[in-house]
């Protein structure tokens, strides 16, 4: 059973963390997608690996199910847009990426140009700890930097209306996903 007074000291605790925003997108053949995280970090040094939680309600959690790469575009103080856009639309519903340029990358990943600050990371292992949200973790397969940025943090973002609740869980499994390709 949860305790409601430890739940609020840990809302507490994780607000004032305020952590990094990123829109994380990913492909598999034509079918994109991609969704603003709050959850990610490095989790190794040597060799370099990231991981990103997505949640269950996502269409991005249900591509990345089978996706080779994802793409990790750090957010900076003048992206408020670009967060609004991949965190209070849903892509069930709408095509984000006709709303913004982008370029393919490995195996079709969509890379935002207007996010230069990114990670390429190769999907490796996923956890589902029971959660609303899944890990997906792999190797660095590449790195843009265009030096020092301020991020858009949590708080700058705290207003953001999810185009689905944590609990949530649209659709069924894509056809892709069926056929493991």
């Amino acid at each position: 059973m949860t305790n409601s007074r430890v739940e609020r000291q840990f809302d507490h605790v994780m607000a004032s963390a305020n952590e990094a925003m990123v829109v994380v997108t990913a492909a598999v053949g034509e079918d994109r997608a991609g969704c603003l995280v709050g959850f990610h970090s490095q989790t190794s040094i040597e060799p370099r690996r990231y991981t990103i939680w997505l949640s269950k309600a996502n269409h991005t959690y249900r591509v990345a199910l089978v996706a080779a790469h994802l793409a990790v575009h750090f957010l900076t103080t003048a992206d408020r847009d670009v967060a609004d856009l991949f965190g209070a639309l849903s892509g069930d519903d709408v095509d984000k990426f006709a709303r913004c340029d982008w370029e393919p990358g490995p195996a079709g990943v969509p890379l935002l140009r207007r996010c230069p600050n990114r990670l390429i990371v190769a999907r490796a292992t996923m956890l589902d700890d029971g959660g609303d949200h899944v890990a997906v973790a792999g190797p660095l397969i590449a790195a843009y930097a265009e030096g020092g940025f301020a991020p858009l943090r949590f708080g700058d973002v705290r207003d953001v209306v999810p185009g689905h609740a944590a609990d949530e869980r649209p659709g069924s499994v894509p056809d892709h996903e069926h056929r493991g390709s």
